[in-house]
């Protein structure tokens, strides 16, 4: 609203600058991009990773079993090459050699992270393979792809306001420096008596 208003005082006043109304424009032209461009890019960005989101989700869900291991033995620390950051790292306790049968039947057995805080031979736990038995993450679900689309989404949209105000603030920066640069060239032409009697001022 400052915005239109100051437009409407600049509109006919004898003391406007160019720049003065440069800068009224760009700031109208940068509250209505952050208004609609912003809002707009958001949902398209959150729109289109949450259908890639989604079909891998499906694809995961479609290709990850879960199957039930025995326990062979249990081993000492931590697998090395396990994600930190993945759920069945997260919530797992201990380190075991374990058995167990792929969905095409094929038997597996290794060194594998369980959620059993005191493993014995013959434990039973789940765990996720891929199609030919090979340990793999929990699948996607549906939830969570939701949730990272909308912060995919947010995130976009938040860049987009930040990208329209850096460029409104740089260009308004070298609007600023022309209006001083033409001040002091204003002052040079005044010459160094301006201001003292007899000189015309």
């Amino acid at each position: 609203m400052r915005t239109l208003s100051g437009l409407w005082r600049w509109r006919r006043n004898p003391l406007c600058r160019a720049t003065d109304l440069a800068e009224a424009w760009l700031a109208l032209v940068a509250v209505l991009l952050i208004a609609v461009a912003a809002p707009v890019t958001g949902w398209l960005v959150g729109a289109a990773t949450e259908d890639s989101l989604q079909r891998s989700a499906r694809q995961q869900q479609h290709a990850r079993h879960l199957v039930t291991a025995t326990v062979v033995r249990e081993l000492g620390g931590a697998l090395p090459e396990a994600d930190p950051e993945s759920s069945s790292a997260r919530d797992a306790h201990s380190r075991v050699l374990a058995a167990w049968a792929g969905p095409d039947g094929t038997r597996r057995h290794g060194p594998v992270l369980s959620d059993l805080k005191s493993p014995h031979r013959g434990d039973r736990f789940r765990l996720w393979t891929d199609p030919h038995g090979r340990i793999t993450t929990r699948p996607l679900d549906s939830a969570t792809a939701t949730t990272h689309a909308v912060l995919a989404g947010l995130g976009a949209g938040l860049l987009t306001a930040a990208l329209v105000e850096t460029g409104r603030r740089l260009t308004v920066w070298r609007l600023v420096r022309r209006r001083y640069a033409r001040w002091d060239q204003a002052w040079d032409r005044a010459g160094p008596d301006w201001g003292k009697a007899g000189t015309g001022s």
